[in-house]
C-alpha cells in the first residue's frame, strides 16, 4: 500500500485551496498533514480529526492571526519538517509548502495553485495592498530573498500539476519547470438548480484587494441594481464606504444559505483576475450564469453566451455596461448545469491518480 503525506502552506482561513486539500484527504484519509500553522478554531470541524503536523511556528503569538507579518520565517517552517516515512508527497500550495524536506526515495508532487503572487509579481500585489512606507522601503529585499529561496525549493519538486494553462505558465516563467494541467475539484452534487430565479446579482468571495470587488459595488451602485455579497475580509469597511443603497453585505453564512442565493440569483458577478476560480462553477452547477473579468482561469471554465458572459476591462465602466445589458433569459440552466459537472471531483480524482500513476509508478 502506498504510503502519502500531504502538506499545505498554512491552516488558518479557508478558501478555494482548502477544498482542494479537504478532496486529496477524502482520497487519502490516512495520510498526514504537514503545515506551518493551524488554527481549529478558523477551520471546519471535520480538521480535528485529522493528523495535522505543525512547525515551529504554530508555538508564535498571533501566527494564526498575523501570519503574514511572519513572511521571512516560512522557509525556515518547512526545511525544518521533514517527511520521510512515505513513498509519495503531495503538496497543495500557493506558497512556501512545496519546500518541505522529504527523505531519499520519496515523490514530491506539488499541486501548484500559483507560484507565489507576493513573490513573483510584487509589484502588482502590493499595489492595492495598505502598506506603509516603512514597509514598502524594507519588503523589496526580503522579497528578493525569498524568491530565490522559492526557485531553488521547486527545483527540489518531482512533478508539478498546474491549476490551468495561466499556471502553468507561470510555473513555466518563475521555476524552468513543466507541469501538467488538472483542473481543481468541484463538488457537483452539493448544487442544484431552481426552475426559477430573482432579480439580484451575487458575488461569493473573500473581501480582500485583488478580488476587485470594488467594481462590482461600484457598478452596480452606479446603476441602482441590487447586488448581495457574502464574505468577509479585511476590505470590507472600504467596501462598504463605496456601496449605495442596492448593495448588501451579507458577511459569511450557513452553506445552505449560500447555495441558496447561488441558484437564486440572476447571475453570479466575478470581478477579478483568478488563476482559476472555483466559486463561479458553483454558480455555474447551480444552474446560474457567471459575468466575469475575461482574463485568467475565467476564460478556461466559462464559455461566452452559454454559461456567461465578459466583461473586457478591469473598470468600473466595463462591468457596469456587461451588467446592464446581461439578460438572464439566454442562458439555459440545464447547459450551464451540464458544464459545471465536468469539473466535478470524481473527474479530479481520475485524473490525479492516473497521473500520480504514470509518472511515479505508485497507485493512490
Amino acid at each position: 500500500m502506498t504510503r502519502v503525506a500531504l502538506a499545505a502552506s498554512w491552516l488558518n482561513q479557508y478558501g478555494g485551496a482548502e477544498r482542494v486539500l479537504e478532496v486529496l484527504h477524502g482520497m487519502l484519509p490516512t495520510a498526514p498533514v504537514y503545515t506551518s500553522m493551524y488554527a481549529p478554531q478558523a477551520m471546519p470541524e471535520a480538521y480535528r480529526s485529522w493528523d495535522i503536523r505543525t512547525s515551529f511556528m504554530q508555538r508564535l503569538p498571533l501566527v494564526t492571526r498575523k501570519h503574514q507579518w511572519f513572511l521571512p520565517l516560512y522557509p525556515l517552517a518547512f526545511e525544518s519538517m521533514r517527511v520521510g516515512d512515505c513513498d509519495l508527497l503531495i503538496s497543495n500550495t500557493s506558497a512556501f509548502a512545496h519546500g518541505i524536506r522529504t527523505g531519499p526515495g520519496v515523490a514530491h508532487i506539488c499541486y501548484c495553485l500559483t507560484p507565489a503572487r507576493f513573490l513573483w509579481d510584487y509589484a502588482s500585489y502590493v499595489q492595492r495592498e495598505q502598506l506603509g512606507h516603512g514597509l514598502r522601503a524594507v519588503l523589496p529585499a526580503v522579497i528578493g530573498l525569498l524568491r530565490s529561496w522559492d526557485y531553488a525549493a521547486a527545483q527540489r519538486v518531482t512533478h508539478f500539476v498546474a491549476i490551468s494553462r495561466l499556471v502553468g505558465e507561470r510555473i513555466k516563467r518563475c521555476y524552468g519547470r513543466e507541469s501538467a494541467i488538472i483542473y481543481p475539484p468541484l463538488d457537483a452534487q452539493a448544487y442544484s438548480p431552481s426552475p426559477d430565479h430573482d432579480d439580484f446579482f451575487l458575488i461569493v468571495s473573500r473581501l480582500i484587494p485583488y478580488k476587485r470587488i470594488d467594481l462590482a459595488v461600484q457598478a452596480c451602485s452606479q446603476l441602482g441594481l441590487p447586488l448581495r455579497i457574502i464574505g468577509d475580509g479585511r476590505d470590507r469597511a472600504h467596501l462598504e464606504r463605496l456601496a449605495g443603497p442596492t448593495v448588501r453585505f451579507l458577511g459569511h453564512l450557513p452553506d445552505a444559505d449560500v447555495k441558496e442565493h447561488l441558484r437564486r440569483c440572476r447571475a453570479f458577478i466575478f470581478p477579478g483576475e483568478e488563476d482559476f476560480g472555483l466559486a463561479p462553477l458553483e454558480a455555474m452547477a447551480s444552474g446560474r450564469p457567471v459575468i466575469a473579468y475575461g482574463a485568467g482561469g475565467a476564460l478556461e471554465t466559462i464559455v461566452e453566451g452559454v454559461t456567461g458572459a465578459f466583461f473586457r476591462e478591469p473598470t468600473v465602466e466595463s462591468l457596469a455596461e456587461a451588467v446592464r445589458t446581461f439578460d438572464a433569459a439566454v442562458y439555459d440552466p440545464v447547459a450551464i448545469r451540464r458544464h459545471a459537472e465536468g469539473f466535478d471531483r470524481s473527474v479530479f480524482t481520475e485524473r490525479l491518480r492516473s497521473f500520480v500513476k504514470q509518472m511515479t509508478g505508485l497507485s493512490v
